[in-house]
């Protein structure tokens, strides 16, 4: 593969006791790592090329699933969706989902997912923020921000141990105290606009669109388009 390839990507941002004393999920990539090393992160990855074929029980809601399909290639509402329920899980142990039974062959990624009894669902998910990475750096990802609140997590929020290696120190952060920790800064962007929406739990009506080309870096906003009248 293209290293220098432009990738989409899912970002999950998971946050806890939004009322009382907010928190989110984060770990810290290995020294090693050829993109972002010893930052803390929240869990995520690229879409992979399965990630389009998983069986969700339900899909995206209506306003996240439109500002998902502006300036981006048609189709990748649900490869997204996907890939985000499925890093929160590999990176995590957590399970964003619903019990039930998958009717068909489980892909090798999900086979644990579905052993623990349960099937994919992507309606908690807002998408509130998009970010594509500067030129010049090891590895370039077109990330799409998805917010989920703790409550649609189906398994125990402090139960790490089916998590793999990729991120370490997995811990909730108070949203307070985030800012403490070695960051990207694209990361703190995020923090930002999550600590702005806290009290909000519906999603956003436009996104944020952090673009980095070889000309400049462009803040815009995903609006979408007007949806069809019905009645």
């Amino acid at each position: 593969m293209d290293k220098s390839a432009i990738r989409n990507a899912a970002t999950v941002v998971v946050l806890r006791n939004r009322k009382d004393d907010p928190s989110i999920l984060m770990g810290q990539r290995g020294a090693s790592a050829a993109f972002m090393p010893n930052k803390f992160v929240f869990p995520g990855g690229a879409v992979d090329s399965g990630d389009a074929g998983v069986p969700l029980m339900q899909g995206l809601t209506g306003i996240c699933h439109q500002r998902l399909a502006e300036k981006a290639d048609p189709g990748l509402q649900h490869p997204l969706a996907a890939a985000a329920i499925r890093e929160l899980w590999e990176e995590t142990g957590l399970i964003l989902g619903h019990p039930g039974d998958w009717s068909g062959p489980v892909p090798a990624d999900w086979q644990e997912f579905a052993e623990l009894g349960f099937r994919p669902s992507a309606e908690a998910l807002q998408f509130v923020f998009r970010a594509v990475t500067p030129p010049g750096r090891p590895r370039r990802f077109d990330a799409r921000f998805f917010l989920v609140d703790a409550d649609a997590v189906q398994n125990d929020l402090d139960d790490f141990s089916r998590a793999s290696d990729e991120l370490s120190h997995l811990q909730w952060i108070r949203l307070s105290e985030a800012r403490d920790f070695d960051l990207p800064f694209i990361t703190e962007v995020v923090l930002a606009e999550i600590a702005a929406r806290v009290d909000d739990p519906t999603p956003p009506a436009s996104v944020p669109f952090f673009l980095n080309n070889e000309e400049a870096s462009l803040f815009q906003r995903l609006r979408g388009r007007p949806m069809p009248h019905t009645d």
